[in-house]
């Protein structure tokens, strides 16, 4: 039974994150051939304040950077 943990900073729509289980489920299906109805998929939403990257929360990060 698969079970996979995608970590993203808040922002995505429903389809848009509608769209990654899909996609994961079926790459899963693909790949390692497990069946759909037993692949679990979960989404957490991380604030921008609780995510950090280049040293710095997100928020911080987005607010001098250019790129997003």
């Amino acid at each position: 039974m698969p079970y996979v943990n995608v970590q993203i900073t808040k922002g995505a729509t429903k389809e848009q994150k509608a769209q990654l289980i899909k996609d994961i489920t079926d790459s899963l299906v693909k790949v390692l051939h497990k069946k759909p109805e037993h692949t679990h998929i979960v989404i957490q939403e991380i604030a921008d304040e609780d995510w950090g990257f280049s040293g710095m929360p997100t928020d911080q990060w987005k607010k001098t950077s250019t790129l997003e």
